[in-house]
């Protein structure tokens, strides 16, 4: 009979907490005031908030300014409520060859000119393994084309092949070569895919200090034909005809703010709340005639999120302190995100969880789809703040789509912090989900708003949940960050 009433007790006061929770959330909420933010971030006025175009100030400014007008604080480093961001914007040249003997390589079709200025010469060859370091020893590149497999060893995906690149790059111009070209011989990606992917501009974060690069191409070889054949001498040197490139400097803006704890030693600890507010702007018409790709789901929603935490955390302080994060240029490969990982305004070992928002779309509204659940210790909070909205909490229902390691979050898993993306509810990455995704439909008008409210509640209640936790959050053992995460917070090997 003790046991029984003992248990009812504790059901009842579970209960009583949530209920307590819940009302909590809801009379700080201002529905009106979010779903106003949230069509002003999916207007057409903002043209879908391309990195790229001036619209994309409108929208960063919008978010400082609630920043501001709550009382969130401006964090030392950072220009006012923005992280600035040195990007370089690179548009394919008019037209691009290289030549090598009588055969020539036309820009979009066997090569891609990634970078450099317009240029005209003719230089020796050099081939050098990947690269990297270790391939310069006792090689004299000066004057030289450099030729070099695409990639590193064992590092082959996508946002590898970028990344390493450009060191490939710097590295070459270091060594004094005047041109870098990486034979794309990469069988996981496909050349048209490639293709279609980068002859287009491309937004880079500017790592020269403002000096010209050299040109850096990709040139199709799918069989190693032709990195052998100059290898043996058959092409001992290379034409390169580039006209008509596009260098243009960008300054891109993170914005960022933070909120004070209130536990003496607790509030020394952050909780990163992360969104990216930028889109993929202007595109093809679809058959409606509209081109402006608004991008409601995929971010506008989950910079609300992130903007009216803001203002609940202001007046309902936690016990860790917040860190408020709206990213830009998520879409031109994770800049934002990734630039304040190695810039960081707030020492990356104080930040040790990070709550982060990204959407593809939603296909069931009775659920919240967190990417990564399962892989620390703070799900069972993550849990029961959705389900106080009547909102059950499912893992990724699509591993095959790698949507893990293609948002913000990754950048910061990386190096180390437990970092999952709160998604809206899909069951599968499928029609309902593409028909929107990346598209001029993605807009407001067509979006459940009740479910919006709710998605945005149970978001505020998990930080809270996880910002109050006296357990600092932890990889589940053996995740392929968790060695990261022991080397930053310096936990015992």
């Amino acid at each position: 009979m003790k046991l029984k009433i003992t248990l009812a007790l504790l059901v009842f006061s579970f209960c009583a907490s949530a209920q307590n929770e819940k009302e909590r959330i809801e009379a700080a909420f201002d529905e009106k005031d979010a779903l106003s933010s949230f069509r002003y971030l999916a207007s057409d006025e903002l043209m879908g908030r391309d990195p790229i175009r001036p619209e994309i100030d409108a929208a960063s400014r919008f978010i400082a300014e609630q920043f501001w007008k709550y009382g969130a604080k401006k964090i030392q480093g950072a220009n006012g409520y923005y992280q600035h961001i040195p990007f370089r914007l690179s548009a394919p040249p008019e037209s691009g060859k290289l030549i090598l003997g009588e055969k020539v390589y036309q820009q979009g079709e066997d090569i891609l000119v990634l970078d450099g200025p317009s240029y005209i010469g003719e230089h020796e060859l050099i081939v050098l393994g990947y690269g990297l370091e270790s391939d310069y020893k006792g090689k004299d590149v000066r004057g030289k084309v450099v030729v070099t497999n695409v990639g590193e060893p064992g590092k082959l995906g996508p946002a590898d092949l970028f990344s390493g690149g450009r060191k490939k790059l710097a590295l070459a111009k270091e060594k004094g070569a005047v041109a870098l070209v990486e034979i794309f011989n990469v069988p996981t990606l496909p050349w048209q895919m490639a293709t279609n992917f980068l002859n287009r501009s491309q937004l880079t974060i500017d790592t020269s200090g403002g000096t010209e690069s050299i040109p850096y191409l990709w040139l199709k070889d799918p069989k190693n034909e032709l990195i052998n054949a100059i290898g043996k001498g058959d092409y001992p040197s290379a034409g390169l005809e580039i006209k008509g490139k596009v260098n243009k400097a960008i300054i891109g803006k993170n914005v960022v703010a933070y909120i004070e704890g209130s536990d003496p030693e607790l509030k020394e600890e952050y909780i990163m709340l992360s969104a990216h507010y930028d889109h993929v702007g202007v595109g093809r018409p679809n058959a409606e005639g509209d081109s402006i790709y608004n991008g409601a789901r995929d971010n506008a929603v989950g910079t609300v999120a992130v903007i009216k935490a803001a203002k609940y955390f202001v007046k309902n302080p936690p016990k860790r302190s917040i860190l408020l994060c709206a990213w830009t240029a998520e879409e031109k490969g994770l800049l934002g995100s990734g630039y304040f990982a190695d810039n960081p305004l707030v020492p990356l070992d104080k930040i040790v969880y990070n709550l982060n928002i990204d959407n593809g779309g939603y296909n069931d509204t009775s659920i919240i789809t967190v990417i990564g659940f399962g892989r620390t210790s703070i799900d069972p909070l993550i849990a029961e703040a959705t389900e106080i909205f009547g909102l059950k909490t499912i893992g990724d229902p699509s591993p095959e789509q790698g949507l893990y390691d293609r948002s913000d979050n990754v950048n910061f898993a990386r190096k180390g912090i437990p970092s999952p993306t709160f998604s809206l509810g899909f069951t599968a990455f499928d029609e309902e989900i593409t028909r929107h995704y990346h598209q001029p439909s993605d807009e407001v008008d067509n979006f459940d708003l009740d479910y919006a409210v709710k998605y945005w509640k149970s978001y505020i209640l998990t930080a809270e949940k996880i910002a109050n936790n006296p357990e600092r959050p932890i990889w589940t053992a053996g995740d392929k960050y968790e060695q990261a995460a022991k080397e930053l917070y310096g936990y015992e090997k």
